[in-house]
């Protein structure tokens, strides 16, 4: 399993689960595009990556715009002349039922977790097809398959991405391997604000968490990090048209 010297971009790439998977992808030895909305967090990454040896260049994009990811995907060919594969990461999250919901909410949500897919799929496919190979990693969520409460257009959101991974895999068939990766609990930025409001510290909010879940831990982005390398490698050729679940066990548990 290895994915030295391969060309890999990562949306989301600043923060969370985006953030361990550049770090991880470099230390592996990939040229890796890290791309987010974070100009300051990005050049940070890059500069600390490149101080210590790796290959790694930062790109500002908005995947909700379909100008700057096509941007993206021309400034990656730019810089190493091909793509190997793709880790589509980026995503947002707002709290509420639909009676809470309103359009700037929706515009939000599904422009960065499912158009910025799309886009994203829109402009490597092209790619992928000319050099006769290539690998989309997409990250959804365990919320496609479970009815958190307060989470309905973040539910929603995912569960597109789940049916996105299914039509790529049939409609390019042959040069382009799409995989989603799904995440359960995972330390991360946006989990931290998930649990915001809440009455507990945070830290005894995710003690009692973590002994919920089967491996009594929470999940952390290098967990996701570690998965999506072997997904992006050719050892994980025959995997597509699939997610892969990162959650600990939790989706085997009883609903009491």
């Amino acid at each position: 399993m290895s994915i030295q010297g391969k060309v890999i971009i990562v949306t989301g790439g600043t923060s969370g689960i985006g953030e361990g998977c550049t770090r991880h992808f470099a230390e592996l030895g990939a040229r890796v595009v890290t791309a987010s909305n974070q100009e300051e967090e990005g050049r940070a990454l890059e500069q600390e990556l490149r101080d210590a040896g790796h290959e790694v260049a930062f790109v500002y994009t908005d995947v909700s715009d379909e100008q700057s990811v096509k941007a993206l995907v021309d400034r990656t060919l730019e810089l190493h002349g091909r793509i190997d594969g793709a880790h589509s990461n980026a995503g947002v999250w707002r709290e509420g039922k639909v009676t809470d919901l309103n359009e700037d909410d929706w515009d939000l949500v599904m422009g960065v977790n499912v158009k910025g897919n799309l886009y994203f799929a829109k402009h490597l496919v092209p790619v992928f097809e000319k050099q006769g190979e290539g690998v989309l990693v997409i990250t959804t969520s365990v919320a496609a398959f479970v009815g958190f409460p307060a989470h309905a257009l973040y539910c929603a959101s995912k569960a597109a991405l789940d049916a996105l991974i299914r039509c790529l895999t049939t409609d390019h068939a042959g040069y382009l391997r799409v995989v989603g990766v799904c995440p359960g609990t995972i330390d991360t930025p946006m989990l931290a604000a998930s649990a915001a409001g809440f009455p507990k510290p945070i830290d005894e909010l995710y003690a009692e968490v973590a002994e919920k879940i089967p491996v009594r831990r929470l999940g952390r982005p290098e967990d996701v990090a570690k998965a999506v390398a072997f997904l992006l490698s050719e050892d994980a050729g025959f995997i597509a048209g699939t997610s892969v679940f990162l959650e600990g066990g939790t989706m085997a548990l009883p609903p009491w």
